[in-house]
């Protein structure tokens, strides 16, 4: 009720302030590039705002009266909107074209570096979001291509940051924050990304030493805006791994916009092209929506929803997988029966209502809902034999397994159910302090109340035959057989089985001041700010239990003045705490401990960007910039865990300390002319002490990483385009039994190295329009092209699978391969 009446209020006041109007647009270059930070006043007035870093603006104007609106920029000429006059009924829609200032363009990298930059932000392009190929396209695969950021299995949208895992990592969408599936266990089930990158209109990511603003997690924040159209406008990309499409559009004199995407993917294509031989149905299904509507000129209400069907059926018939040296040839066999059936389906929505006060206060009230219902049901028997393969190049059964070795079955059986419900309420605001510099102090704050209710059955249990023999469980003494008999009651070799009903409640609170201002000649930015945060674990046979922290974090930034040098060095420091979300209450048996704390990390980081200019051998000056941080993370209170392939399973007992250091650079610019391209060098430490047991690598201890993506095209034919994305990296600690003592397994897999490369023929764009009359005349692009993914063919593994022979007493480790070279085909297509 009281949400109700605060509604009324502000609707209310929104109809006192009815004596303003308001002008909003997307300003644009001469190339029809979209430009921020440009400066827009009302003349004869101190009414102004700026455009953000997509170039929007949105302006709030004396209505029915004449004024006249500049829009200026240091790198671009003037413009200005004479004598108009609005009537405050609906807001009024003008996109200004700015022409490049030649003369000016010297100084627009030195006086104009954005607050992103000092506070350490990484913007990313969407355009290059969508032109880069990727097993799975968007926002995660560019975002993999990023110094820091690893992830070793191309099927899965999840990555880790600085020696993080895939649970780390914030995601908001439009200050809204997404969460994934739970019961995901390998990257072929998972489907879609939550971020459909054909509504993006900005991408923020930060890999650490991140502001309180953006919550409790330890690793890192991906921030995402979806755009606001202006017109109206659809668009449709189209290939063998399925089909994306969108429409947007206004109402009502241009107060409400809708923009609508639908994404169908079968991934059969990279499925079937493994080793094992099976029937697959791996369908994917969402549909996004973000609308909003001005009910004033000072408020504003929008919905972001999102629904995904997810379907995943799996039914393996035979494989083989040649393992070993040349020396010592190996070959695993298995015959299938059996098949898994997943199903995920996830229903989320958002209400989110802006009110500006004033110039300087804007007030936002968001309430959520999201709920996930999994389903991961699966009997799989198989039959395996080990032997050697014919390794004789002449020989017509070449590969064939000509001398068995071991004998044995795997039965894996699981009924796992889960269905989650998490409702939030919260409130934000911004206030700037008007204080005569070009950059207002900033006061932000806020207050958001979170529900979770989970409900989840885990029955899981795997049967281990090897020569007619069954495999007792590794915490039970191993047997003599078959020497001798052994008459105890059979075991499954794993097992796990619970059922829980769990409620967390949630409360959190942050706020954080910035500033940015001179001493002397240099510029300065500082930030400083404090979260908390309080849970309540409860639920059915779980002791209700309450436990709170507190997040202080500071930034500080400055940019030289130096004459000849345009160089930005910043520090960032922080106590990051990660209260546990449901998958860190459950240990390895799927039993709840509502005692678990919150890790606690504090991160140390020092960076330098180095803008500059590149003179190419034909005298372009092409733009350049070097990125450096270096940092620091001190852990305790760590939830140790094990890694199979996505699935990750925690010990849920706080017993650990951490560290992890490393040194990301990546250095950005137009090595094509008109291009943007970049290499990327990471290097990660992290280790765990695991009961005072002694330091060894964690899980994600990635040490080495090189990324490159790269655009180009063919200076004699500028409208075929290539686009490369390239990652090597050293191999993750990993492939041992998942009930194994990490201290007794400490090897590596192999190192990961993967190249995909996608071509595209654009027969309209900005550039390239089609003659009068032609039936490409209503498009605004369209293109057609071929990706080839894993070039090389190289052969990169996700894990092991460890079979046994009971007779020599000896494990076998094969290795699980990823996805080798596939083609596809593509067509893009814009109104």
């Amino acid at each position: 009720m009281k949400n109700f009446l605060l509604f009324i209020a502000l609707v209310a006041t929104s109809f006192i302030y009815a004596q303003n109007a308001v002008i909003q647009g997307v300003i644009l270059d001469d190339k029809n590039q979209t430009i921020a930070d440009v400066n827009i006043n009302v003349l004869g007035t101190t009414i102004g705002t700026a455009s953000d870093n997509t170039g929007f603006y949105r302006l709030v104007v004396p209505a029915n009266q004449k004024i006249t609106i500049t829009f200026t920029s240091i790198s671009f000429k003037p413009s200005t909107l004479k004598d108009i006059e609005l009537d405050g009924k609906a807001p009024f829609e003008f996109n200004p074209v700015l022409k490049t200032d030649i003369e000016q363009i010297g100084t627009v990298t030195i006086n104009n570096t954005r607050t992103k930059e000092f506070a350490g932000i990484t913007n990313v392009d969407p355009t290059v979001v969508r032109a880069i190929p990727g097993v799975q396209p968007g926002v995660e695969n560019l975002l993999k291509s990023l110094p820091g950021v690893s992830s070793n299995n191309e099927l899965s949208t999840q990555y880790a940051v600085r020696g993080g895992n895939y649970d780390e990592n914030l995601v908001y969408i439009n200050e809204i924050e997404v969460y994934r599936p739970f019961l995901v266990r390998s990257g072929q089930q998972e489907g879609l990304s939550i971020v459909n990158a054909d509504l993006v209109r900005s991408v923020d990511f930060s890999a650490g030493g991140f502001q309180s603003k953006y919550g409790d997690k330890l690793s890192s924040v991906l921030d995402i805006n979806y755009r606001r159209p202006t017109e109206f406008g659809a668009g449709i990309d189209a290939s063998f791994l399925g089909v994306n499409a969108y429409a947007e559009g206004t109402a009502f004199a241009k107060a409400a916009t809708g923009i609508l995407g639908v994404r169908y993917r079968n991934n059969s294509l990279f499925v079937n092209s493994r080793e094992t031989e099976a029937i697959t149905k791996p369908v994917f299904i969402d549909a996004q929506t973000y609308l909003t509507y001005q009910v004033s000129p000072k408020f504003e209400l929008s919905f972001l929803g999102n629904i995904a069907i997810n379907s995943y059926e799996f039914e393996p018939l035979t494989s083989q997988t040649n393992f070993g040296t040349v020396d010592d040839a190996q070959s695993l066999i298995i015959n299938y029966d059996g098949k898994e059936d997943d199903q995920y389906e996830t229903y989320f929505g958002a209400l989110k209502a802006s009110y500006d006060v004033n110039k300087l206060l804007n007030l936002r009230f968001i309430t959520s809902v999201y709920h996930t219902q999994e389903q991961e049901h699966y009997d799989i028997l198989g039959r395996y034999r080990i032997g050697r393969p014919n390794t004789n190049i002449g020989s017509d059964d070449l590969g064939e397994v000509d001398f068995t070795r071991a004998i044995g079955s795997e039965l894996d059986h699981g009924r796992n159910d889960l269905d989650a419900l998490i409702v939030s309420l919260e409130h934000k605001g911004t206030l700037e302090f008007d204080n005569g510099k070009k950059e207002n102090d900033q006061l932000d704050w806020g207050l958001k109340f979170n529900r979770e209710d989970i409900r989840d059955r885990l029955r899981e249990y795997t049967v281990i035959d090897s020569a007619g023999f069954n495999i007792r469980p590794p915490s039970v003494a191993a047997n003599d057989e078959p020497y001798f008999a052994y008459t105890a009651p059979l075991d499954s070799f794993e097992s796990a089985s619970a059922d829980n009903d769990v409620q967390i409640t949630r409360l959190q609170a942050f706020a954080q001041y910035s500033s940015r201002g001179y001493v002397g000649d240099h510029e300065l930015y500082w930030n400083a700010g404090v979260r908390s945060h309080t849970w309540n674990v409860s639920g059915a046979g779980i002791q209700s239990t309450t436990q709170t922290v507190i997040s202080p974090r500071g930034q500080l930034a400055m940019k030289p003045a130096w004459d000849d040098t345009n160089m930005l060095f910043r520090f960032s420091t922080g106590i990051y705490y990660q209260p546990p979300f449901y998958r860190e209450l459950r240990d390895q048996q799927g039993v709840v401990n509502p005692d678990v704390k919150a890790q606690k990390s504090v991160h140390f980081v020092l960076g330098n960007d180095w803008s500059f200019n590149w003179t190419a051998p034909n005298g372009d000056k092409r733009p350049f910039k070097l990125t450096s941080e270096a940092y620091y993370k001190d852990l305790s209170d760590v939830n140790t865990y094990t890694l199979e392939n996505v699935r990750i399973r925690y010990r849920a007992n706080n017993d650990a300390e951490a560290y992890a250091y490393g040194l990301d650079v990546r250095l950005a610019g137009e090595f094509v002319k008109g291009t943007e391209s970049w290499i990327s060098l990471g290097y990660l430490k992290t280790e765990e002490n695991l009961d005072g047991r002694g330091y060894i690598a964690r899980p994600t201890d990635q040490r080495l990483k090189v990324a490159f993506l790269f655009q180009d095209y063919v200076p004699n034919i500028p409208n075929l385009k290539a686009y490369i994305n390239m990652v090597y990296s050293s191999g993750l600690p990993g492939g041992s039994p998942s009930y194994a003592d990490p201290y007794d397994f400490q090897f590596r897999l192999k190192d990961y190295f993967r190249a995909d490369l996608g071509v595209q023929f654009v027969l309209v764009d900005d550039k390239k329009k089609p003659k009068a009359g032609s039936w490409l005349e209503d498009f605004d692009e369209f293109s057609i092209g071929a990706q080839i993914f894993n070039i090389f063919d190289y052969e990169n593994n996700i894990s092991n699978l460890w079979v046994r022979d009971v007779a020599s007493s000896a494990q076998y480790a094969v290795p699980v391969r990823l996805t080798p070279r596939v083609f596809n085909l593509r067509l893009i297509a814009k109104l």
